[in-house]
């Protein structure tokens, strides 16, 4: 059984690793709560802007610098927001570990926040958010996890215009001192790394940090409904979203399993009935979206105007017959394809890195892949089907991008 690294933090920080012998590289993923779900109201966006400006300048290096910095050292870098964290992501050549951590210490703790890169930031983040109107599929799916969601947790990741046109250097810095909150911060990291180095590096860079007020969000349920977006164009983009338990609920293998039946290769149900025997959209799928108390199965379909209707009805319907259970041979396509997954992500630091934090969030311990990899072979088309037959897919979120209305 993998062993996983586990320490916490007087103030609450909590690291947690894994070890991966065959690797040269490192990498860690920092979540700090600054989700979109976390953020003042009207400022949503705001962690987008973040994600670059916090970029633009830290400790005593400029923006030039803290750049030049960051490639000398080989690191690549991501930035990522959600619903519950705004994470900052780097991997790198494992010798060159102690100087990333530093490097995302001033980058968070000690970020210069200058206001003239602020608004270079603000437009940055604007011009991402316009440029959905050239990825309808991407436009389409965050309009309905948005309706899905209940209020703050759907808000986009990416903002809304009016609210990032509005926002303010000092509301946005004020946010950014908000995001070093040790108490709702956890650090993942997995490769080559000596443990105890990095908790010492980590507590003497992090600890002094102190816990802020938090106040603990109310969430607002919207009503399953049907929400239409005209749009002149010759194409008509299909959000459909329903109800499953979240990954805490104890039923995530079954959930993975369905999921992967309906939409997991060129033989899942979605693919063979709407897009190869019909011929009715260009590019159809599903996938599990959870958060720490919600989920959702969502399904994207992208089709023409006069083969809208019969798209969603054939979709709907592949849903609505997962509830007769699934054959063995679909199972097993299944069980190989979930595994593939997974081994893949063991043979990637960034993934794992990006696994045990998720894991930690969400079930508040790490899942060893000995035990995602026995969960799945000990799946069955009786407990797949039993969990069907309890969680039937009968009321639907739905959005569409297109001409004209489409029934629902």
């Amino acid at each position: 059984m993998t062993k996983l690294d586990f320490y916490q933090l007087e103030n609450g920080l909590t690291l947690v690793g894994e070890r991966m012998e065959y690797v040269q590289s490192a990498s860690f993923h920092l979540l700090t709560p600054g989700g979109a779900a976390w953020l003042p109201n009207g400022c949503c966006g705001a962690a987008a802007v973040l994600a670059d400006w916090l970029f633009r300048g830290a400790g005593s290096r400029n923006s030039r610098q803290l750049i030049d910095a960051l490639d000398s050292l080989g690191i690549h870098h991501n930035t990522t927001v959600n619903a519950d964290h705004l994470t900052l992501n780097a991997a790198m050549e494992a010798g060159n570990l102690a100087a990333a951590i530093n490097l995302f210490a001033d980058i968070l703790l000690t970020p210069r926040l200058e206001p003239d890169q602020f608004e270079l930031s603000r437009k940055l983040a604007i011009q991402e958010l316009q440029g959905l109107d050239d990825d309808p599929r991407g436009k389409v799916m965050l309009m309905l996890y948005e309706q899905y969601y209940p209020d703050p947790y759907g808000r986009p990741g990416l903002g809304k215009e009016a609210e990032l046109e509005a926002l303010t250097a000092a509301q946005g810095a004020q946010i950014a001192a908000q995001l070093a909150d040790p108490s709702r911060m956890i650090f993942s990291i997995a490769g080559r790394y000596d443990f105890d180095a990095v908790c010492r590096l980590v507590e003497t860079r992090f600890g002094a940090c102190g816990k802020r007020a938090t106040t603990a969000l109310e969430p607002t349920p919207k009503p399953r409904s049907y929400v239409h977006h005209p749009n002149e164009g010759a194409q008509v983009h299909i959000g459909l979203m329903t109800e499953i338990p979240p990954i805490s609920a104890g039923a995530y293998y079954q959930t993975m399993a369905a999921v992967s039946v309906l939409s997991g290769s060129m033989s899942s149900r979605l693919f063979t009935e709407v897009r190869e025997k019909r011929g009715l959209c260009y590019a159809v799928g599903a996938k599990y979206h959870t958060l720490k108390d919600y989920a959702g199965v969502s399904c994207y379909a992208g089709t023409t105007p006069d083969k809208a209707q019969q798209t969603l009805d054939v979709t709907w319907e592949q849903f609505q017959r997962l509830k007769d259970g699934v054959t063995e041979d679909e199972l097993q396509r299944a069980k190989v394809g979930l595994k593939s997954s997974l081994i893949m992500q063991s043979e990637s630091s960034v993934a794992r890195s990006a696994g045990i934090a998720g894991d930690f969030f969400l079930l508040g311990r790490v899942r060893p892949l000995e035990e995602i990899r026995d969960a799945i072979e000990g799946l069955t088309t009786g407990s797949v089907g039993n969990f069907l037959q309890r969680h039937p897919f009968e009321t639907f979120t739905a959005v569409t991008i297109g001409p004209k209305e489409i029934r629902v």
